[in-house]
């Protein structure tokens, strides 16, 4: 009993730095290698990329693939892919347009409307997947073929616009600033008091966070970082997010699509990493059968994960028909392959069963500084393509190499 004790005391004691970076290097590298790519384009592009106006475009553009990266994750851990998004995507968004400028719809009525649609295609989409059990891959392809002519079929091949002044604020309105009084405090003739209380407040809870976890972990004789490494990862994460808060401040403050991205990467990070529904997804996507032999219903889940899916997809193309004010037959084109290229980039593995939501949204925000750093450097879309494509097969090979290295 005193040997059982000890052992598991000593499992609660610090690596050092290297070893625990070498073990954990899929949880970190992905963040080293955005801090790397955001450091490269800054110095490239003379100090553009950190400009607050830029900085405010990088959450506006990325947003959408944010938001369909956190379901695309679950949907890979889950052992599935799902190709359609991108098709659901420019669907919505023109039954979104037609909803409002041909029908007379209000955006109170064709919002929930538009994602009720999009509950129901993961469901048509999901049922065949987890019931009749056909591979994702067909029943995906054959959605995004089918909801592509869908989407040119109810434009009748043509853009339809512009959009009410309330739906655009989905995508391009931000949150009043609730604090004036800190612009003549901190002697700005121009700062949004609520940006920069929010960063401020949001880094403190990570640390707060962090110092709880670290600490229920040594109270379980669970391995934490080494000291050092906790304290720099902490600092390093808390100015990066006063930084930007800073420079959304100096501007027009906090966009609504960040609040509405911050607010659902935080559901789903809770609901993958505290809740029984969240070990379960994990589960079936690391073994089906185990899974189902343990008692957790599959077929379900996996249903539920599409459902999820499409949901998300459509709050996705409420977002970017707002921010483009218009409904284009082109709309969501090749967007599946940077969602799905977010979540790989970002740790998630091919064979389901692993990855996380941080690592999906920073997957997608080393796609999005990639796209806009190339695109204020001049860089045709002829090399952006085959660089992302490149990095993507990158992020495979290092989850292959890692697999192979533990086994």
């Amino acid at each position: 009993m005193t040997t059982e004790v000890t052992d598991t005391k000593s499992k609660g004691k610090t690596s050092s730095t290297a070893s625990y970076l070498a073990s954990h290097l899929r949880d970190y590298g992905m963040l080293l290698a955005l801090i790397a790519i955001m450091g490269f384009f800054q110095v490239v592009t003379d100090g553009t990329l950190l400009r607050p106006v830029n900085i405010t475009n990088l959450f506006l553009q990325n947003s959408y693939i944010i938001i369909m990266a956190l379901g695309m994750l679950l949907v890979i851990v889950a052992g599935h892919i799902d190709l359609s998004v991108g098709s659901v995507v420019g669907f919505v968004g023109a039954l979104a347009a037609v909803m409002m400028v041909q029908w007379g719809w209000s955006v109170y009525l064709t919002v929930p409307a538009c994602l009720a649609v999009g509950i129901l295609i993961g469901a048509a989409q999901g049922y065949w997947i987890a019931y009749w059990k056909i591979p994702s891959f067909i029943v995906t392809l054959a959605g995004m073929l089918v909801f592509r002519g869908a989407s040119l079929w109810l434009l009748e091949g043509q853009s339809v616009g512009p959009l009410e002044r309330e739906f655009q604020l989905l995508s391009t309105g931000f949150i009043p600033d609730l604090l004036p009084f800190l612009k003549e405090a901190f002697g700005f003739k121009r700062l949004n008091g609520l940006a920069l209380v929010t960063g401020i407040l949001i880094a403190a809870v990570l640390v707060w966070l962090g110092l709880k976890t670290r600490n229920r972990n040594k109270a379980y004789g669970i391995e934490v970082e080494p000291v050092g490494f906790f304290l720099a990862r902490n600092a390093l994460v808390a100015c990066a997010i006063i930084f930007v808060s800073f420079k959304l401040a100096t501007f027009r403050g906090l966009p609504n699509v960040l609040v509405t991205m911050g607010i659902l990467t935080v559901i789903y990070a809770f609901l993958t990493e505290s809740t029984v529904l969240g070990r379960r997804i994990y589960a079936l996507g690391g073994n089906q059968k185990a899974a189902k032999l343990s008692g957790i219903k599959t077929e379900r889940l996996t249903f539920l994960t599409f459902v999820n899916m499409g949901m998300l997809a459509a709050l996705a193309g409420l977002i970017f028909a707002a921010r483009l004010n218009t409904a284009t037959p082109k709309a969501g084109v090749a967007f599946e392959l940077d969602v799905i290229a977010a979540v790989f980039i970002g740790g998630a593995s091919m064979s389901g069963g692993v990855g996380k939501i941080v690592g999906a949204v920073v997957g997608a925000f080393i796609m999005g500084v990639m796209n806009n750093g190339m695109s204020i450097m001049g860089i045709g879309i002829d090399y952006q393509q085959i660089i992302k494509g490149l990095v993507l097969l990158a992020a495979v090979i290092f989850d292959v190499y890692n697999k192979n290295k533990q086994a």
